[in-house]
């Protein structure tokens, strides 16, 4: 299964997904170990099981869960626009139902939303060279975010689609089908990759 939080930082502004819960006061609760940070998508870096480090939710039915972002930054300086894109995975929020019995199949299935989440952050930085050349910096903000609703509404609906194709990983053969499709992508995408 896939989560996905989005955020952006346009101009000054800063626009994120739910604000997440206020954290318990020293006396409320025992010190708890530090978050960690978010994973940058990286082909040579594979997801692994200790990379899962949140906990299901008592009403979570699904063995796994991916949390995936997509981060893109657009600012202008000087009326020049410069904007960043990129893919991370959150391992606070992703989690095993029972890591011990997690198999690599599963593992594979959970990588590919996020290599997903890659092809639509490389698709992204692809329409940023043709937003960028007629951007009006004193209207960057409302061109900067419906530019990049349709790209994360895209995406959504793929990480859905993934999902229900698979049943969730459990077709092997359509699984098969979209590690294939989905490393295509990637391939056709490569010159929008991060070097």
């Amino acid at each position: 299964m896939f989560s996905f939080l989005t955020s952006f930082l346009a101009v000054a502004a800063l626009l994120q997904g739910p604000a997440t819960k206020p954290t318990a006061t020293a006396s409320q609760a025992p010190a708890a170990k530090p978050a960690a940070a978010p994973i940058p998508w990286s082909a040579s870096r594979p997801l692994t099981m200790a990379d899962f480090q949140g906990r299901p939710g008592p009403s979570d039915r699904l063995a796994a869960m991916t949390s995936a972002d997509i981060k893109a930054n657009a600012a202008c300086r000087d009326f020049v626009f410069t904007g960043t894109v990129q893919a991370t995975f959150d391992p606070n929020t992703s989690w095993f139902r029972d890591p011990k019995t997690a198999t690599p199949a599963l593992l594979r299935h959970e990588q590919l939303h996020f290599d997903l989440t890659e092809v639509y952050t490389r698709l992204l930085r692809q329409k940023l060279v043709a937003f960028q050349t007629k951007v009006n910096c004193n209207k960057l903000q409302p061109a900067f975010n419906n530019f990049t609703k349709t790209v994360y509404s895209e995406w959504d609906r793929e990480q859905n689609r993934y999902d229900q194709d698979t049943n969730h990983g459990l077709n092997t053969a359509r699984q098969e089908f979209w590690e294939k499709q989905t490393a295509l992508r990637l391939t056709q995408l490569q010159a929008f990759a991060v070097q």
